[in-house]
């Protein structure tokens, strides 16, 4: 039923165009003007809808290029903090990356970066540092787009107090 009242709204308007047209033609002819250009009011709404689609893109595009870098870079941050809890209460780094889940659903996917590849994680110095990276895009390790979480851990970690505005 909606159909046949979409399709006897279309029909009406088309009509309505119609009879626009051929007045504005007669008014034309009559005051010999050049003719102007007429759009369906259907073509119109297509016409700014594709536009809205494309400049849509276009800002989604070069806003959100980076997303999925910034998501792995905050999961990196949220490893890092959970591993040295971990060194905290173990004294060393765990042997594997998995091991932080600790049958905890909410860090189910911890160990996966935002193109769900696994995170480098190695330990070294028998568990007293480690070296956690992303695969990055590509999911090749070595590759130019791994993210390693240096640079969310340079914000993170407590600057030390070179401020002597304060002391007396």
């Amino acid at each position: 039923m909606g159909e046949i009242i979409a399709e006897l709204l279309l029909i009406w308007e088309e009509l309505k165009f119609w009879k626009k047209k051929k007045e504005r033609r007669k008014f034309e002819e009559e005051n010999n003007l050049p003719k102007k250009l007429m759009f369906r009011t259907s073509t119109l709404i297509l016409l700014f809808a594709m536009g809205f689609i494309i400049v849509a893109r276009i800002i989604g595009f070069f806003y959100f290029s980076d997303k999925g870098t910034d998501e792995t870079e905050e999961k990196i941050a949220q490893i890092t903090t959970i591993l040295n809890e971990e060194k905290k209460d173990l004294g060393i780094y765990p042997e594997e990356l998995k091991i932080i889940i600790r049958n905890n659903p909410l860090r189910q996917n911890i160990t996966l970066d935002y193109w769900k590849n696994e995170f480098h994680y190695e330990q070294l110095d028998y568990g007293l540092n480690y070296v956690l990276k992303s695969k990055g895009k590509d999911g090749i390790l070595g590759s130019e787009d791994d993210i390693s979480g240096k640079k969310k851990l340079a914000l993170t970690q407590p600057k030390h107090d070179t401020d002597f505005r304060f002391k007396n």
